[in-house]
């Protein structure tokens, strides 16, 4: 298979809905493809020692996150038979309830757009350099651990 180039994907802000159904209106044309798996992450308003989250600041070192995500990228396409995969997190600030990690994978057959779907999530959460910064109703804060 032929190595794919090293991508963006950082969103300022929120990943918009429009942005993920467009990404899956796409594949509409891609007959060869039975099978989809999507995973949205989204802001909870978790309550720690009493005061409420309202939104998680993201921050990550840019250049080393998205070559990290290019390796994992390649290591998933040689791993499943895989026709496509649209990874988009976010950076800065992000309100409860939006979108923050947005993962696509699509495949002849359910089950291997389903596995890699999953192994990219727990990958993305163990291995990249991103980092998140819960915001509270207070304006504290406190740096979020990976779950």
């Amino acid at each position: 298979m032929a190595e794919h180039r090293v991508k963006n994907i950082f969103v300022q802000g929120a990943i918009p809905a429009t942005k993920i159904a467009e990404s899956i209106d796409q594949h509409r044309s891609k007959t060869g493809i039975g099978g989809h798996s999507l995973f949205l992450g989204q802001v909870r308003a978790d309550n720690i020692d009493g005061k409420t989250v309202r939104a998680i600041d993201y921050t990550a070192y840019e250049e080393m996150a998205n070559q990290q995500m290019h390796e994992i990228r390649e290591a998933v396409f040689a791993k499943y038979p895989l026709h496509c995969m649209h990874i988009y997190h976010s950076l800065g600030e992000v309100a409860v309830g939006e979108i923050c990690l947005f993962v696509f994978t699509s495949s002849a057959h359910r089950k291997p757009a389903v596995d890699a779907c999953t192994e990219i999530v727990e990958r993305i959460k163990k291995e990249l350099p991103v980092w998140g910064k819960e915001l509270f109703a207070d304006d504290s804060y406190q740096w979020k651990t990976n779950q």
